[in-house]
């Protein structure tokens, strides 16, 4: 439980101003920051402001009669009721998806924990069961999974009088007026005490591809997102060494150096049971998924190492998900406009969704599925958010949605990072070299095999082959590869 709230003076104070230049009379956006149990604290870093949406329409507008900033102070209606008979309109699935947005750019340790807002104090009192509202829509777009926080935080700036409040919103049980619970807020310098972990993770995920008939899965994201829920599990029980050092759990400190820490994970040998013996009335082929993974995590003062390490483990499983996510979206735009066309080769494009209907064709062909791959922006005081590109996209596009997103421009002289490179195609003879990376048939296959995965950042790759008898026992020498965009 969140008993108190630290918000940075710096960003908030430039908000404030903002705000208060600006003449507009309701403003609502995305509280970025933390949440730690251990400390029972919540740290705010900034306020985002949610942009209009598509239609042009702000997300938040005030109805009734709401003109009290500019109201004389001195001059009493002749309605008592009429000031505080104003009340807010919010688009809750506009904020929403502006959180779901958000999140997927913050790293490790960084979350959207909650919704601010800018507005009368007659509205707010009002709106409190809308407000609770939106948290929630909030909370689900943009969840916090690795802390089990039922609960977000809901700031309000009232321009009359000029004061911050911050009140908890439990989300345990139905939202009603009563889920606000007032907490302590006050101001002070957070990101300057703030200590940054980074990660490389290299992952190599080996996935059947089981016949139509003995799955429910029949896409291409369906498989993936299996694969990394059963990885997630994995990682979760990995080892961690923090600057060469193993993370003792049981005597868990928090670190007090200001460099830039270095996390190694060391997974655990385990059994590996989707790659079990399999018939070939059961198993249609292999899906590879590999690459490099980069993450940041960033940890307030007195919580302890341990959170920085769940914190990265988090982000590695939220990273590929995001990927996921970002080129199921892709899909669906592509299909929609095929649909428009109208032709009828588009028409065939956009029917092809099922993977196994493209498996089960007599032909097929190499196709490579690169993973959007991930660029770090500067942010704040040295912290680093981040965003993904599609292939044939450019870094003008990370400018537009930083834009978009955060309300910042990136400057032209930022120290952008890019530190998993473009994915090469990764090839392979046999059915063997996919179905089980440790085993080759000679040390020329072993070298050939490692030229050719040495440099692969983040790819997906299917291999097929109608003679599979049992994926364990046997190495096929005539293999096809294909693979589809869902």
């Amino acid at each position: 439980m969140v008993k108190a709230v630290v918000g940075e003076e710096g960003r908030l104070s430039l908000v404030e101003e903002r705000l208060a230049k600006s003449g507009t009379m309701v403003e609502i956006g995305l509280v970025i920051g933390k949440l730690s149990q251990v400390l029972d604290r919540g740290f705010v870093f900034d306020l985002v402001a949610t942009p209009s949406n598509d239609a042009g329409q702000p997300p938040c507008s005030l109805v009734g009669n709401n003109d009290d900033r500019n109201k004389n102070k001195n001059k009493k209606s002749n309605n008592p009721s009429s000031s505080s008979s104003s009340s807010l309109v919010i688009d809750v699935d506009w904020v929403a998806e502006h959180a779901r947005q958000v999140s997927r750019m913050m790293v490790g340790g960084i979350k959207v924990i909650g919704v601010y807002l800018w507005a009368p104090e007659a509205a707010f009192k009002n709106s409190t069961l809308l407000l609770s509202q939106t948290i929630k829509g909030v909370a689900g777009a943009a969840p916090l999974s690795n802390y089990g926080s039922d609960e977000r935080l809901l700031l309000h700036i009232c321009y009359s009088p000029r004061r911050w409040t911050c009140r908890s919103c439990s989300l345990a049980s139905n939202i009603t007026s009563s889920s606000l619970r007032p907490c302590d807020f006050k101001m002070g310098r957070v990101l300057n005490s703030l200590q940054a972990f980074k990660c490389i993770y290299k992952f190599d995920i080996r996935l059947p591809v089981f016949s139509e008939k003995n799955s429910d899965v029949n896409t291409l994201n369906d498989i993936l997102r299996d694969g990394i829920s059963i990885h997630a599990k994995e990682l979760n029980s990995a080892i961690a060494m923090v600057d060469g050092d193993l993370v003792d759990v049981n005597e868990d400190v928090p670190c007090t150096s200001d460099d830039l820490h270095e996390v190694e994970l060391l997974l655990p040998f385990v059994k590996d049971g989707s790659m079990e013996a399999s018939s070939q009335n059961e198993v249609v082929g292999i899906l590879v998924f590999c690459g490099t993974i980069c993450t940041y995590s960033y940890l307030s003062a007195k919580e302890p190492v341990s959170q920085a390490v769940a914190d990265i483990k988090e982000d590695i499983t939220m990273g590929l998900r995001s990927r996921l996510d970002i080129i199921s979206d892709e899909a669906e735009r592509e299909t929609a406009a095929a649909s428009g066309d109208g032709s009828q080769s588009n028409s065939e494009m956009s029917n092809a969704k099922s993977l196994y209907t493209f498996f089960l064709k007599p032909a097929s062909k190499e196709i490579i599925l690169p993973f959007p791959r991930r660029v770090f922006i500067p942010w704040l005081a040295g912290l680093f958010v981040c965003d993904y590109l599609l292939p044939r996209e450019t870094f003008e596009a990370v400018r537009e949605h930083f834009k978009e997103m955060l309300s910042m421009e990136i400057p032209e002289d930022a120290s952008v990072m890019e530190p998993e490179k473009e994915p090469s195609n990764p090839t392979s003879r046999s059915f063997w070299d996919v179905a089980a990376s440790s085993y080759r048939a000679s040390d020329g296959a072993l070298n050939e095999s490692n030229s050719r995965y040495g440099d692969v950042k983040a790819g997906i790759q299917v291999k097929y082959d109608t003679t599979v008898k049992q994926i364990q026992c046997f190495l096929i020498d005539k293999c096809y590869e294909t693979g589809e965009v869902f």
